[in-house]
């Protein structure tokens, strides 16, 4: 690991939190002109994933920023062309597998390359295959991998025909693009067809793809450890030391973090302040992505819980974090039953949560079409009451 420049600037955990808070965008009034796309481009990749509670998350993130945007504006944002019939996004694998913005791709380069010269995969190819798939998309125009001939061998989610995987392959080098999902599916096309000309290149070379990156990174998350950075496009530490220098962060001591930090300059300039967001959040939120982050910054323990066993959970199957005055300040694991948002399960942290708990459960049931909330179980039965006492106010 490189020598780091002396740290020019010292933060409070308050002020790293704060920091970090509006390089999210949930510190300040919303940018509802630039609308979704602002915030793709703002936080630089939207995860996805095939859990579906209230919503997708990839409709919870703008959600979550902007209140409530319809779902079917969420989705067009992402995946209709602009009037020059440009994408505005493509899904890559970044974070994990994410939507991001399209004039990121030459940036991402650095990663079809490395699968390109991958020696080995999970998946058998089998002769011929490949070729076809480019064939088909060529002549037929964007497709599903049911479209192409079925994405399965069998019903077993892993076992993938061998057109899925050529399709996948030719995604992961950058020959093929997904241009949307439809139903949940990918829809492929061939990326000569999706990429704008200007876009469409690996020229740049590994390092320069990195400090892109880097430099990215450090400002969605305003400051971050070097852990923190590399998580964020799941980058390896060392390809975040060879290029931080020059990345255009800065060097920053935050108190009590213990680990060096790196800024996003203009994000030291002023003093963040602001409205809060009251809100849910994804599990697959940007904001609580690396769990010792989230607990650096916000002294809140956070992990998803779907795939542990149901004997095993604590806080429920999709426990979503309660935002509420730059805190994060209970769980709610939703669900819903016709037009009633089921809270399941929820966690506080005390009493004085339970307003905000209500007001981002009263504005969740209300974004999804439900006209009232249900309370099942609450870890601290006294304070069930005064949660029902709310969401009737709140309803009413």
């Amino acid at each position: 690991m490189t020598s780091l420049p002396r740290p020019t600037t010292e933060l409070s955990t308050d002020e790293a939190r704060r920091i970090a808070l509006r390089a999210q965008g949930f510190l300040g009034a919303p940018d509802r002109r630039s609308g979704v796309r602002g915030v793709l481009r703002h936080l630089g990749a939207v995860q996805l994933d095939t859990i579906s509670v209230l919503a997708r998350s990839h409709e919870l993130i703008p959600y979550a920023r902007l209140g409530a945007v319809g779902r079917k504006t969420v989705d067009q944002a992402y995946w209709t062309p602009g009037p020059d019939g440009a994408p505005h996004a493509f899904e890559y694998w970044s974070h994990a597998a994410c939507i991001l913005p399209v004039e990121e791709w030459p940036h991402f380069a650095f990663r079809r390359r490395s699968y390109r010269a991958r020696p080995h995969w999970n998946h058998d190819l089998p002769d011929g295959t490949y070729d076809q798939v480019i064939k088909q998309l060529r002549t037929e125009g964007p497709l599903t991998a049911t479209d192409l001939g079925g994405a399965k061998k069998t019903s077993e989610w892993w076992d993938w025909s061998g057109t899925k995987v050529a399709v996948e392959r030719a995604l992961m080098y950058g020959e093929v693009v997904c241009t949307e999902r439809r139903g949940w599916k990918r829809v492929y096309d061939l990326a000569e067809r999706a990429i704008p000309d200007a876009l469409l290149h690996d020229e740049l070379d590994d390092t320069e793809c990195l400090r892109r990156l880097v430099r990215l990174a450090g400002q969605s998350l305003g400051v971050g450890t070097r852990a923190d950075i590399a998580d964020y496009h799941r980058l390896k530490g060392e390809q975040v030391d060879a290029v931080i220098a020059d990345s255009g962060l800065v060097p920053v001591t935050v108190a009590g973090w213990g680990k060096p930090a790196w800024a996003d300059p203009e994000a030291l300039e002023t003093t963040p302040r602001g409205r809060h967001r009251t809100t849910l959040l994804s599990p697959f939120d940007s904001l609580v992505w690396e769990r010792a982050r989230t607990e650096r910054i916000f002294g809140f323990t956070h992990r998803l819980e779907a795939y542990t066993p149901k004997p095993k959970r604590v806080y429920g199957y999709f426990a979503m974090p309660v935002l509420a005055g730059g805190r994060l300040v209970g769980r709610v694991d939703p669900a819903r039953e016709g037009r009633t948002l089921v809270a399941k399960q929820v966690t506080l942290d005390g009493p004085k949560a339970v307003p905000a708990v209500a007001q981002a459960l009263v504005e969740a049931a209300s974004w999804v079409d439900c006209t009232d909330v249900r309370v099942e179980r609450v870890d601290a039965p006294e304070l069930r009451a005064p949660l029902t006492r709310e969401l009737s106010h709140a309803l009413a």
